[in-house]
This record gives C-alpha cells, sequence and structure tokens, in this order.
C-alpha cells in the first residue's frame, strides 16, 4: 500500500485539494500544521507512484510531494489518528471505537469511512461553536439544511439541538451512505439527499450550515438569498473571509458573528 501526501502553504490548500479531488473523489486525509496543510490519498502498488520525497510546481509556488509504503495494517492504524473531540467545552465528537469521551451534554458518535468530518477539523468545530450560539438564542427550531453534510456530523448536531427537520445533501454517494449510517447510530432523524451544489438548486430552508470552499460559498450567496435567513459557514482560510462576507453582503446577509481558528475562518450571516 502507497501513501500519497501533498503539502502545502495554508493559503495554497483550497487549489490543492481541488486538483486531488479529481484522482480521489471520495475524499482525503487532512492534517494541518501552523502555515501548512497536507492531504493524503492511499491506494496499492501499482496504482500510485512510489516516488520518495520530491518537490513539484504547482501554479507559480512548488509543493513537497512525498509517496512512501505503508504497513499492511494501515486500515486499521489510521483509526488511532482519531480521538474525542470537545468543543466549546458542550459537544463531544467520538470515533465509534473510542469509548473514552470526556462527559458533555451532547454526545456524536461518528463513524466517516470515505467521507469528510470527525469532528476534529477547525472548519467543523467552529460551525457547532456558532450552532450553539444560535441554540443559546432559542433560535435551535424550524428546518436546517445541512450543505456538503459529508459524514453528517453538523447535520446530527442541529437534530440533537432541536432542529426539525433537517436535510443534509452532499454530491459524492459515499458521504451520503457514511451520513445515513451515522445519523442511525444517533438517533437522529435526518433527511439525506445527493445534490451538487454547483448545478442543482441548493434546499429551501430558513437556516443553513455550508462547510465548503470559499469560491462555492461566494457561489451560493445570491442563490440562499430567496429562502434563507440564517448562514452559518465555514471551510474559508481567514484570508478569504473578506471576499465570502462581501459575497454574502451582496446578498444581502449580515455578519453577525465570525470566528477563527488557525488558519481558518467560519461566519455567522443572517438577513436584517
Amino acid at each position: 500500500m502507497i501513501r500519497l501526501a501533498v503539502r502545502c502553504a495554508a493559503e495554497q490548500a483550497e487549489a490543492v485539494l481541488a486538483e486531488l479531488l479529481q484522482v480521489a473523489p471520495n475524499g482525503v486525509e487532512e492534517r494541518s500544521g501552523h502555515g501548512w496543510v497536507e492531504y493524503a490519498i492511499y491506494g496499492g502498488e501499482g496504482e500510485l507512484p512510489d516516488l520518495g520525497a520530491v518537490e513539484a510546481g504547482f501554479g507559480d509556488a512548488l509543493v513537497e510531494v512525498r509517496a512512501e509504503p505503508v504497513p499492511d495494517d494501515w486500515a486499521d492504524r489510521w483509526r488511532e489518528f482519531h480521538r474525542p473531540t470537545l468543543i466549546a467545552g458542550r459537544v463531544v465528537v467520538r470515533p465509534s471505537w473510542r469509548d473514552d469521551a470526556p462527559p458533555a451534554e451532547l454526545e456524536v458518535v461518528l463513524d466517516p469511512g470515505q467521507a469528510f468530518g470527525t469532528g476534529a477539523h477547525p472548519t467543523t468545530r467552529l460551525c457547532i461553536e456558532l450552532l450553539l450560539e444560535l441554540a443559546d438564542q432559542g433560535r435551535a427550531r424550524g428546518p436546517l439544511a445541512d450543505l456538503g453534510t459529508g459524514s453528517g456530523v453538523l447535520a446530527i448536531v442541529a437534530a440533537k439541538l432541536g432542529w426539525r427537520p433537517v436535510l443534509g445533501v452532499d454530491h459524492a454517494e459515499p458521504a451520503i451512505t457514511a451520513a445515513r449510517e451515522n445519523a442511525a447510530a444517533n438517533g437522529a432523524d435526518i433527511e439525506l439527499r445527493l445534490l451538487d451544489l454547483r448545478s442543482d438548486p441548493p434546499p429551501a430552508a430558513p437556516v443553513v450550515v455550508a462547510n465548503l470552499t470559499a469560491p462555492l460559498l461566494r457561489e451560493l450567496a445570491p442563490r440562499l438569498a430567496a429562502a434563507t435567513e440564517v448562514v452559518v459557514c465555514s471551510g474559508l482560510l481567514a484570508r478569504e473571509r473578506a471576499d465570502v462576507e462581501r459575497a454574502f453582503a451582496d446578498a444581502g446577509f449580515a455578519l453577525r458573528d465570525a470566528r477563527t481558528e488557525g488558519d481558518w475562518a467560519a461566519l455567522l450571516l443572517a438577513r436584517p
């Protein structure tokens, strides 16, 4: 088994991820540190090149590409990296194979499968913090749509906080499968639907949570204006915040809160 990893500067992450998803549409492994992001895909010998470590040109910059063999038991060992995550001291997201989570008022048990979303990524944590803020304001009621639901973690949290009905959409079949299994494991009543947000109309809901890339968020902003009152969004780098905020302002949304963690940002926007 070969692990092919691409490490880049944080400001290149969005473009690098877009390219890798052309090769691995079901998702990639992600790791990050101060100023850098690494994406990795796995494949059998002969499916991916064993390059060792090289530098490759990407646009005007260089990225580090490393291909290396991984042990035969990698499918089990990757689970060691997924640990329970406590968010805002109130929500814990734990892998289904871990039972050492700290106590919390709300627990989500998750098996991400091939879908994005373990609760550990800053964008997921920031979205959950903003959903908690809305719930504390007594606004966890009525319909909510989770755009790009991935493993379903945000939709499950929303359902547990009180939103009804909750709809999760994603363009990848493995994500819908994972989200459906995770919803059942958590006793969360969630409708799940295969939908490509680049070509299909977004679902109508007064509250939308969207953990997507900045270009897609900018594209969606005017398409959400007709039926949506509140948007929780992330998936954007802090340096992309102004452009995303401007797109939503042009669509009639005002900024209510903004949070950052490392290189990532999340926004809470609402129509006046």
